[in-house]
């Protein structure tokens, strides 16, 4: 997903007012051509999932939902965050209720206006469990959402928080105090979509229709996904370029020949066997800057020996300590990744070095032999512990070298396993069908140390509703999310995420490894490359000569 930066908006009581500032290629595109237009060819990978924001959760398909779509809120290289389709959102009662007006004038590209209704409609769409969106937790705070969580619920049951007013007004009315919600606003799962989408999802799915910078042309799918520069586009995005076309590769290695023969235009996908030469390659134009994303990977507490109990905390503590996250960031990352400290990433207002209990992110292998013994004293090891990637990916070389580091460290049987695409990865994934650990990671969606935390390890986030893919509950750092989501300042609810993630470094329902910088490279005839604040690049910038 997007990277993103993070603030926290509201104050207790206060009114807040937003104003408006200011994965080889299987083919090249049949319908463009990069070489005689401002066409730019960019790196991509098979989306997972249909093209509906509410259910994009994954890099393949939320590089194009974002260009596509428009929402509330967009955000600057700093973080800052700027209204786009949203006039003003004005918090009040603690922010538990917000009244959003929106700006006239905005359309879809086939030409139906955007209106409250849009939003609204969306949004029930995704919140409805019925629907089995993805992002469905992301409105978990917004009231009636846990009727929309009920097995036998209605598919067109709506969330009670929400009232259109008139055609520029929507009222929103929460179950408890959000004082992100203004920031979740700008994420894939609250953008607008048509009419069409309901009455046909499954073809909306493969050809959407949509109001931001870029209009959809076609999904030839493991091929290319291409869009050109939507005219009628009213927001803070306006491309520089005259469309995109996300040329899908299984291989970044392949991806990267193409660019250096000048079968691509730009890859912010750097594979492992360019990290240590592809700034100093002079054919190209190298980036390399501090990012956001963050690289992890998960133990579903589904997996013999690894419950959310004491034997299976020992185990996963003992595995990350196995790891020297040092030595494989100097060696296969060649220093384009930093070894993390806690479950966020540097540019967040809640990022901290100093946790109690983050000596579970350091190696140290003595202390992860006696955790391991500790365990096997509880309940003896069998079997063999394995991490799964998908092969069309990066996280082959450094998978590898952690299964290494565990098998000598603990003395167990210890391999990656690769799995072919990153749409079978994903669907093993979201489906909660993989049998062994699996390589996971994330770019956050909206500014907000919320997104990295409540949606990945909140219990609303589990059971298919949102990003905690490893069905991670406890209670007591649900209730902390709850407290730093009703904080009256961003220094205090700074602390509540810091004292969650000190709840999460005792559980590790995922192993935090690198910060990941931003890294890319284009042809030398490619300008304007920018990144967002969290690591990602800026596609409506990207021009070329």
């Amino acid at each position: 997903m997007n990277t993103r930066h993070v603030t926290s908006l509201v104050a207790a009581g206060a009114a807040i007012v937003m104003l408006l500032s200011g994965c080889g290629s299987t083919g090249t595109s049949n319908s463009s051509n990069a070489s005689d237009s401002n066409i730019i060819s960019v790196y991509g990978s098979e989306p997972a999932h249909p093209l509906f924001p509410g259910n994009t959760t994954e890099a393949g398909g939320g590089k194009v939902v974002d260009q596509l779509f428009a929402g509330l809120v967009t955000y600057d290289a700093k973080g800052g965050i700027h209204n786009e389709v949203a006039d003003s959102i004005t918090s009040s009662d603690n922010a538990t209720h917000y009244v959003i007006k929106l700006k006239s004038g905005w359309k879809f590209t086939d030409g139906t206006p955007v209106t409250a209704h849009s939003f609204v409609n969306a949004w029930n769409y995704t919140a409805n469990s019925a629907n089995k969106q993805a992002s469905a937790s992301f409105f978990s705070t917004i009231e009636g959402y846990d009727d929309l969580q009920k097995p036998d619920v209605d598919p067109k049951a709506t969330l009670s928080g929400l009232t259109v007013v008139d055609d520029n007004t929507i009222d929103v009315k929460l179950s408890q105090p959000d004082s992100a919600f203004p920031v979740k606003a700008g994420s894939h799962a609250y953008m607008p979509l048509p009419e069409s989408a309901f009455k046909d999802p499954k073809k909306f799915g493969q050809h959407p229709v949509s109001n931001g910078p870029y209009k959809f042309v076609s999904w030839q799918h493991n091929h290319s996904i291409e869009m050109v520069k939507n005219p009628d586009y009213k927001g803070n995005r306006v491309a520089k370029n005259d469309g995109l076309n996300f040329k899908i590769y299984t291989s970044p290695d392949s991806a990267y020949a193409d660019l250096r023969g000048g079968n691509l235009d730009f890859t912010n996908t750097i594979p492992d066997t360019a990290l240590t030469s592809f700034q100093s390659d002079k054919s190209l134009k190298a980036y390399n800057e501090p990012g956001g994303n963050t690289l992890t990977f998960t133990i579903p507490e589904w997996l013999e020996h690894f419950g959310q109990n004491e034997e299976g905390n020992l185990r996963r503590q003992a595995i990350s300590m196995s790891i020297d996250r040092k030595t494989i960031a100097e060696k296969i990352f060649n220093n384009t990744s930093t070894p993390a400290v806690d479950f966020i990433a540097a540019p967040i207002s809640a990022y901290s070095k100093n946790l109690k209990g983050n000596e579970v992110l350091k190696y140290n292998p003595k202390k992860a032999k006696e955790l391991w013994a500790k365990a096997n004293a509880i309940s003896p090891w069998s079997g063999e512990f394995g991490i799964a990637y998908n092969a069309d990916g990066t996280a082959k070389n450094w998978v590898e070298a952690i299964c290494n580091y565990v098998k000598n460290t603990l003395d167990i049987d210890a391999k990656s396993i690769p799995m072919s695409t990153s749409d079978e990865f994903l669907s093993n994934v979201d489906s909660g069908k993989m049998t062994s650990a699996y390589r996971s990671g994330w770019g956050p969606d909206y500014p907000s140390a919320d997104n990295y935390l409540v949606q990945l390890y909140d219990s609303s986030s589990a059971d298919g509703k949102g990003g905690n893919s490893g069905n991670y509950k406890n209670p007591e750092f649900d209730a902390m999310m709850d407290k730093a989501l009703s904080a009256p300042s961003t220094e205090e609810a700074d602390k509540y995420y810091q004292q969650g993630e000190e709840i999460l470094l005792q559980d590790l329902p995922a192993i935090p490894l690198w910060n990941q910088n931003a890294t890319a490279a284009s042809t030398s005839a490619v300008s304007g490359v920018e990144f967002d604040y969290g690591g990602g690049p800026v596609f409506t910038a990207l021009t070329k000569k």
